[in-house]
């Protein structure tokens, strides 16, 4: 499996420095809900220490963990694809401190910069990437556990 790709270090300094003049620094304390599936996707955030958990409801008395986020993470992508409604829930694991964005201010950014939009894009897809590969194993993992056996 590859690396997972961080969001801020994956981009050159020019344009990182550009991206993170919009941070604003937040703090979530352990067990603190930062989003529920299907509410407005405005914004996103870089873990800088803490973990979060990416949670998906099975029932409407149980939801699971799908992922496991930690500092120089990525939370949060489906602002920047419409309907711009979370996916996921995502709970603060233990406390958390993250840089948050504005995605209206992140997306005007990238229309000055067009640069600096394509290497996010890029940057976010690669993200997605991993955390896919990531779950297939971790499904493949499960199927095979309750096959009784290797695939």
């Amino acid at each position: 499996m590859t690396k997972a790709i961080k969001l801020l270090t994956a981009l050159p300094p020019p344009q990182r420095g550009r991206l993170t003049a919009l941070a604003r620094e937040v703090r979530f304390p352990e067990d603190t809900r930062i989003f529920e599936a299907g509410g407005a996707a405005d914004r996103f955030w870089v873990v800088r220490s803490g973990a979060v958990s990416l949670t998906q409801q099975v029932t409407s008395q149980q939801s699971v963990t799908v992922a496991s986020l930690g500092a120089g993470d990525l939370l949060g992508w489906s602002w920047l694809f419409p309907p711009y409604r979370w996916d996921f829930g995502a709970e603060a694991f233990s406390a958390v401190r993250a840089y948050e964005f504005d995605a209206g201010e992140v997306l005007r950014l990238c229309e000055e910069d067009t640069e600096l939009g394509v290497l996010l894009i890029r940057s976010v897809a690669e993200i997605l990437a991993h955390r896919l590969e990531s779950t297939r194993g971790k499904l493949l993992e499960q199927y095979s556990l309750h096959r009784g056996g290797p695939l």
